[in-house]
């Protein structure tokens, strides 16, 4: 039997003013005008994310248990994410550095700090299991590997096509393999650190 807590809504909305402040950091480094003010950001986004969490228990309840539980590993997603990217445009906008070996290690600390957030994340809210920091780093070194190194080969081998501004490219490389690393790290976490334990 699943449940939506008090305490997921209020992890969901938390989560969801965090991201909204991330986003604010990307705006900005990217100049990006939008049709209404930026500041608006929190107020709209961070429901959002609690109607999400809440539509995918009502599937989960409906259907499939794990389906809440992937909405969960979704929101802790969104905000690494929206971590990695925050992190990185801040870099950006406080260096105005947008590509060579800086690039990397700037890819590399944003990465970092949204591995931090999961492993915390995933541990106490979406699998609430015990699970290895070993394991875990296992997994997210797989998709280390394929996150910050197809960023860089977007970055400095492929590199922005004509009329898309290197800040821009950044985050098109940053956000190019999200899908693959999410569904990777899912899979990861549910079968390898925080499986279940046979008795």
């Amino acid at each position: 039997m699943i449940f939506f807590t008090k305490k997921d809504a209020y992890k969901a909305l938390s989560i969801g003013f965090v991201v909204s402040l991330l986003l604010l950091i990307v705006i900005q480094n990217l100049s990006i005008v939008l049709p209404v003010s930026k500041y608006w950001l929190p107020v709209l986004f961070t429901p959002l994310m609690l109607v999400g969490l809440y539509v995918s228990f009502v599937i989960g309840k409906i259907w499939r248990p794990f389906v809440y539980q992937f909405g969960k590993f979704f929101v802790v997603g969104l905000s690494n994410t929206f971590l990695d990217l925050g992190v990185l445009n801040f870099l950006i906008l406080f260096t105005n550095i947008t590509h060579g070996i800086y690039f990397s290690i700037f890819k590399g600390i944003s990465f970092i700090c949204a591995v931090i957030n999961s492993y915390y994340w995933n541990k106490f809210w979406t699998f609430q299991k015990q699970g290895s920091f070993g394991l875990f780093f296992l997994v997210v070194s797989g998709s280390a590997l394929l996150n910050i190194g197809w960023a860089t080969y977007m970055v400095e081998v492929v590199k922005a096509p004509a009329g898309i501004a290197p800040k821009m490219w950044d985050n098109i490389a940053a956000l190019s393999s999200v899908f693959l690393v999410m569904t990777w790290n899912y899979l990861g976490m549910k079968f390898i650190v925080f499986r279940k334990k046979l008795d």
